[in-house]
């Protein structure tokens, strides 16, 4: 089944080329049918690359998928013009009433800030307590999900003395959780980032399942049942160029910044990447979007009940 984007978007013409099934306004409108309903809260710079990594990975399940584009109130992105923002994304604070089967939130070039120093922490608060009433399921990435995890579990987050950057081998915790259904024992999932959320932070009695680790890069995706949430600290949705982009980016303008580690082949800069995680992150993905239509009530108010 199709995602329903729209017509506009320029993410849809990279989609259509990689086989994804798109449904057009116009169509959904004479469907009889109550697609899921998935807001993105999108916090990173490239916000059309972000869109894309993400609607392909929720377009390539059965099922029908309506995706919701959503932004702070206040804040001002600097990295993506007005007219993209005012043709595509809605502000939280005009969908705070309505009601989302999925709600996903990225990560964001914030990291090295206290919580307390973004601009607009304050609202992000707000939004992760609406989710409790208004949304049906959470998936949280990077600082998003270090964020989501200091605000309902007040786990703190620690600077690393070198960033964690590359591709690391992770281990599969919980092969009977229906978030991991399918994974191998170890899979590979890149890494991108300053800080870091520690195992031994966690509440023991918040009910938090920790589902995938590495044993170089630590803690890499948490069930959080109380909140209805799924917390990744990497980049699973990245593309295959993701991290190189990001090299090249950082080096170029004088940064301190080593090679991805486990990334270009033979730690050859020239060398073209694999893509080396793509199955899995369609895999979890696909098994999070299952999860939420399986156990999602029909009427969206329900969702206020519990």
């Amino acid at each position: 089944m199709p995602i329903k984007i729209p017509d506009d978007l320029p993410a849809r013409s990279t989609l259509e080329r990689e086989g994804v099934m798109i449904l057009g306004e116009a169509d959904a409108v004479r469907q009889d049918i109550r697609p899921l309903r998935i807001g993105l809260l999108n916090l990173m710079p490239n916000k059309i690359r972000t869109e894309t990594q993400i609607a392909r990975l929720i377009g390539a399940t059965p099922l029908q998928v309506e995706l919701t584009l959503v932004r702070m109130s206040d804040h001002v992105p600097r990295n993506t013009s007005a007219d993209h923002m005012l043709s595509f994304y809605r502000p939280w604070a005009d969908i705070r009433h309505e009601y989302f089967d999925g709600f996903i939130t990225t990560g964001a070039p914030v990291e090295l800030l206290p919580f307390e120093e973004v601009g607009y922490w304050d609202e992000l608060r707000r939004v992760f307590d609406w989710t409790q009433t208004n949304v049906h399921g959470s998936f949280n990435i990077c600082w998003g999900a270090q964020a989501a995890v200091h605000h309902f579990h007040g786990v703190p987050k620690h600077a690393l003395d070198k960033k964690a950057f590359g591709v690391f081998e992770h281990h599969n915790l919980a092969p009977a959780s229906p978030y991991l259904r399918g994974f191998s024992d170890d899979f590979a999932i890149p890494v991108s980032r300053w800080t870091e959320v520690r195992r031994e932070d966690l509440p023991e009695d918040h009910g938090i399942t920790v589902l995938a680790e590495s044993a170089e890069t630590g803690l890499c995706l948490l069930e959080d049942p109380q909140h209805r949430a799924l917390h990744m600290f990497n980049h699973v949705e990245y593309d295959s160029t993701s991290l190189a982009e990001e090299y090249f980016r950082d080096r170029d303008a004088g940064k301190p910044i080593d090679v991805p580690k486990n990334y270009f082949p033979g730690d050859d800069p020239a060398a073209t990447p694999q893509n080396r995680w793509r199955s899995h992150a369609h895999l979890l993905f696909g098994n999070w979007i299952n999860q939420i239509y399986q156990t999602t009530p029909f009427d969206m108010t329900d969702i206020s009940r519990g």
